[in-house]
């Protein structure tokens, strides 16, 4: 009767080994998963929802997410609609824990793709960058840069991507 105590004894602590090992490997998956997933598939998972972007330099852009992209994404509030590049964002708020993986067209959406439909729709729009703001039309936009054309000023303003916070639609 005594080894019969001992054995089980013996397949309690395997079976708790087994456990503790299983355990230790769903949390290594875990973290392993959770590691490979982006910004964007963050985002693109609070689509429909209210956030608040935290702009790299200060400033903050807050309203309900429309779309995302691999460079960009697209707030939408009562007033004004925002595109913020990716490079700009600093901190997010109001962030889901869902994640949606983006397709292979929204990883290929550049933010310069963003910003010719607003210029083939000539859209005036205020560019923030550090610094201050240009208002004005987009006009043509190059591999890194855009030209904003502000009638009143006269000579256009190029403005590297890299510097661009936030691009807003021009209240009318």
């Amino acid at each position: 009767m005594r080894w019969g105590r001992l054995f089980a004894d013996l397949e309690g602590r395997m079976a708790a080994e087994e456990s503790r090992q299983f355990a230790l490997e769903v949390a290594e998956r875990t973290r392993a998963e959770r590691a490979a997933v982006d910004l964007a598939s963050r985002l693109m998972g609070a689509r429909g929802s209210g956030i608040v972007i935290s702009l790299r330099g200060g400033g903050q852009a807050h309203g309900a997410l429309v779309d995302v992209a691999a460079q960009w994404l697209l707030l939408d509030s009562a007033t004004v609609q925002r595109l913020v590049p990716m490079a700009a964002v600093a901190a997010v708020s109001g962030l889901p824990r869902r994640v949606a993986p983006l397709t292979e067209v929204e990883r290929r959406l550049s933010l310069g793709s963003a910003l010719r439909v607003l210029s083939r729709d000539r859209a005036r729009v205020v560019v923030r960058v550090e610094g201050g703001e240009h208002r004005g039309l987009l006009g043509g936009v190059g591999a890194d840069h855009v030209d904003l054309i502000d009638p009143d000023a006269g000579a256009p303003v190029t403005v590297p991507f890299f510097a661009i916070l936030e691009v807003s639609s021009l209240a009318t």
